[in-house]
């Protein structure tokens, strides 16, 4: 019987779940690392230098000041090109903000939403204002106050509005056509399958197929409304976050390469090698070595 590997979990992961909120300096990080589960939680950065972020369909090239905002269930990655690197960081659950009288706020933000803004290029007379908000939520959660969570959904509410006053009215408008809604619920889905903790548990959603029938949508009807908002179709959507899902887990975990490929839902490890080979270029354990 194969005995169950868990994906690893930080500490930190497991004081945020605890706290359903967190907010850090990222200059003061140094070499901590801060691992948490994705999927479970919103963020917003406010950073200084020079970036490029790739967020669901889209890629920001980003040098100055920006404020991003990060849906738990839209795919995103990071990319620091500047030496230094300079700003702040707070994580929150849906659960946590929902307390809030104002979570819709949060729901209906455009910053958030699939196809929204999730990136805001920030003056220096803002980059000052938004810091000391920043600041009271790290001070603030520190302390003995007894209603500390509701000041701190204050102040993230104060950060969206803020936002919002900064955003060109013209990116307000929503598609809310079928084959927007459609994408945004088959998107929300996707990334849902991920982080892969244990392999006792393989991906279950593999092909548009699978997702079609979840949706109770017809195939052909899912490939062309995801083709038609983002440009590309169902299947390289789902290829690109497992392939993205199977680098993770070979550069982070000791798994083996026949765990990981059983894991992301291939019987076989031959099957698991030829698709990644496919789609990248090398072979899974070559990939490894090379990222050593």
């Amino acid at each position: 019987m194969k005995e169950k590997v868990i994906r690893e979990v930080s500490k930190f992961n497991n004081e945020l779940k605890l706290q359903g909120f967190k907010a850090f300096q990222i200059e003061d990080d140094g070499a901590e690392t801060r691992m948490y589960s994705r999927k479970e939680f919103y963020k917003i950065c406010l950073t200084t230098g020079k970036s490029k972020i790739h967020y669901s369909d889209k890629t920001y090239e980003q040098e100055g000041t920006i404020l991003f905002f990060g849906n738990p269930h839209i795919p995103y990655s990071w990319e620091t090109i500047s030496t230094t690197y300079i700003g702040y960081t707070i994580l929150f659950s849906e659960e946590f903000f929902k307390n809030s009288e104002r979570s819709e706020s949060l729901q209906q933000s455009s910053f958030f939403k699939i196809g929204g803004t999730p990136v805001l290029k920030i003056t220096e007379e803002q980059r000052g204002f938004l810091n000391t908000i920043f600041q009271k939520m790290i001070e603030e959660q520190k302390s003995d106050y007894v209603f500390k969570d509701e000041l701190i959904r204050n102040y993230i509410s104060l950060i969206i509005h803020e936002s919002l006053k900064m955003e060109p009215a013209e990116n307000f408008e929503q598609n809310s056509n079928a084959s927007s809604r459609l994408s945004s619920v088959f998107l929300e889905l996707l990334e849902r399958q991920f982080p892969i903790e244990t392999t006792s548990s393989p991906l279950q959603l593999r092909t548009a197929q699978h997702y079609a029938q979840h949706l109770n949508v017809h195939v052909n009807y899912l490939n062309r409304a995801i083709k038609e908002v983002t440009g590309k179709s169902t299947t390289t959507h789902i290829t690109e976050r497992i392939i993205t899902e199977a680098k993770a887990l070979l550069q982070h975990t000791d798994w083996s390469v026949s765990e990981i490929g059983y894991a992301l839902g291939f019987d076989y490890p031959t099957y698991f090698n030829n698709f990644f080979k496919k789609n990248t270029g090398t072979n899974p354990s070559a990939f490894r070595l090379s990222e050593v």
